[in-house]
């Protein structure tokens, strides 16, 4: 076997053995987590942007730049950008005038929601437009300020779907946020060409003050010690975009963390050939928009996508922070964090031409609704009837809204390490059980423990001072294989890793060099298409539609500033 081939064998068995998820901590670098940025329209009863559709280059992990189109914030305008908790923007929060995805749009239910669109394209690319499906539209037209070449009063172009901005022209949509949930919106306008070049986003509606269920508030989720005190002034900041703490108007759709998570895919070929006439053209358009030479006539079959993303970046590029510098076209990244026992509200949107069914490893997704449309018992409107999932399969242009938890229940361990009889008190602490079976008693750190595993060992012949009897028997430490993202414990918590090594032996390696095991020790769970090609960059693994779950131990305190 040659070298690369070798070396390409090794990583690749380093990371499948990283995806045993059942217990096997696994540990990533916790500098950046993920939230649901965006930008807001404001409280009141109307909400306005202003966009702009333009090119730009968006990197991939191969070290490719590639050509696109996007939607951004428009010259002049100032948004608002969401969450604020505390009433502070996101770390480095911007809104640049091309991104992919486009601008998340926040609103509220009932808000009356203006959306201007300038076409800043290149002239050869001719129309754009926006479609803003599960709305209706109560005006569509050329409005506001425009340019010499096309007046206010110019009747904007009518396409097959939407009202359209000519090139270097403005229009201008109004709807009402009827409902809340999660939906996509995307250009209207030669679709095959135009969402594969980079031009969808998603909306968020939030749902309004009107019978709002009564959610836990993010208080009662803060990192605690072993006095239920906080460990950090405040605990954790409340990113929930939901001032209520609910997603829709049913107690069930109560959340403690969200994250949106746009799934596409890019052939590179279109993109070149868009690039390439575009330049060819740019001569032409200069002396008349109407000119024969001034379009594209770009293939757009067959289609072979080599490259698949999660929020425009494709892995490990999609772990960096929101708004990394290092990504001025691709803002937004996805790196989902929570407690045991966090319910997570999980946004999810299919934004290109294929379907890509999503797996996320440790637990099952419960659907709560397609298209902002909750999924509810005929007989009983407050009774939740979606589905739960192995696997999230995304359909091209529909949104999902899902809750996903884990707790450790199954694992037939105490994946917190605790003994009867020992001298650390995080090692004795009790366990409640509610009517469930769960420790929910809010002032510990094993919060949300499954106590029928409480006090459990993992290993029937411990390296450590684990009491004996468990189900396994851990191999040696020095022959685990290691990877980025392979902590090796099987514990949650740095205490838990600590105090389960004794004078006879060591535990699995917990840890990497940016997170020792005295800082973080979380389990972490891969999070990927289940159609093998898309974790792949340009057919290199890994790669693509992947990332990982991390579940960390509540003396950790989550930071999703950034």
């Amino acid at each position: 076997m040659s070298a690369t081939k070798m070396i390409k064998a090794i990583s690749k068995t380093r990371l499948l053995l990283a995806a045993i998820a059942v217990g096997m901590a696994l540990l990533l670098t916790a500098t950046a987590q993920a939230t649901a940025p965006g930008i807001s329209g404001g409280t009141g009863s109307s909400a306005s942007f202003s966009l702009t559709a333009k090119e730009a280059f968006i990197s991939q992990p191969d070290g490719q730049m590639v050509y696109s189109w996007g939607y951004g914030c428009a010259t002049g305008y100032t948004p608002a950008f969401a969450p604020q908790p505390g009433g502070v923007n996101l770390a480095n929060a911007n809104c640049n005038s091309m991104q992919v995805p486009g601008p998340t749009l926040i609103v509220t239910e009932g808000q009356t929601v203006t959306v201007n669109l300038t076409n800043g394209l290149p002239a050869s690319a001719g129309n754009t437009s926006i479609l803003f499906p599960g709305f209706t539209l109560t005006t569509a037209a050329a409005t506001g300020s425009q340019p010499t070449t096309c007046t206010a009063t110019t009747p904007a172009p009518q396409g097959l779907l939407a009202v359209e901005a000519a090139p270097g022209c403005s229009v201008t949509y109004t709807f009402t946020a009827s409902t809340p949930g999660t939906r996509a919106y995307y250009s209207g306008t030669q679709g095959d060409l135009q969402v594969e070049m980079g031009l969808y986003g998603a909306i968020i509606v939030l749902p309004n003050s009107a019978d709002v269920p009564t959610c836990p508030t993010h208080s009662t989720y803060a990192g605690l010690n072993t006095a239920g005190t906080a460990l950090v002034a405040g605990g954790e900041g409340d990113f929930r975009l939901s001032s209520t703490g609910a997603a829709y108007h049913v107690a069930g759709s109560c959340y403690d963390r969200e994250y949106l998570f746009q799934f596409s895919e890019m052939d590179p070929v279109i993109h070149r050939q868009a690039e390439e006439q575009v330049a060819i053209a740019a001569a032409a358009c200069t002396t008349s928009v109407t000119s024969p030479s001034c379009s594209l006539h770009v293939a757009t079959e067959p289609y072979h996508p080599a490259y698949f993303m999660i929020n425009g970046r494709s892995m490990p590029d999609d772990m960096d922070p929101n708004y990394a510098f290092e990504y001025p076209h691709q803002p937004y990244n996805g790196n989902p964090h929570m407690h045991p026992g966090d319910q997570v509200l999980l946004r999810i949107i299919g934004q290109g031409r294929w379907q890509h069914p999503f797996h996320e490893h440790g637990n099952h997704v419960r659907v709560l609704a397609r298209d902002g449309n909750l999924i509810v018992s005929k007989s009983e409107a407050t009774l939740l009837a979606g589905p739960l999932l192995f696997t999230t399969t995304t359909t091209p242009g529909q949104a999902m809204d899902g809750i996903f938890y884990w707790t450790g229940r199954g694992l037939n361990w105490d994946p917190y390490g605790h003994k009867p009889v020992s001298s650390d008190p995080n090692a004795t602490l009790t366990c409640s059980p509610d009517a469930n079976g769960y420790n929910t008693v809010q002032s510990a750190i094993n919060y949300y423990e499954w106590c029928q595993d409480h006090n459990k060992p993992l290993q029937a012949a411990p390296f450590g001072d684990v009491a004996g009897g468990g189900p396994v028997t851990l191999p040696d430490p020095n022959i685990f294989a290691n990877g980025a993202w392979f902590g090796g414990s099987p514990y949650l918590g740095p205490n838990a890793t600590t105090r389960a090594v004794g004078p006879t032996g060591t535990t699995p390696p917990s840890g990497t060099i940016a997170n020792p095991p005295g800082s973080e020790a979380g389990f972490a769970f891969m999070w990927h298409s289940h159609n093998e090609r898309e974790i792949t960059t340009n057919n290199i693994f890994p790669g693509g539609m992947m990332m990982m779950m991390l579940v960390d131990s509540r003396e950790f305190v989550i930071d999703e500033s950034n």
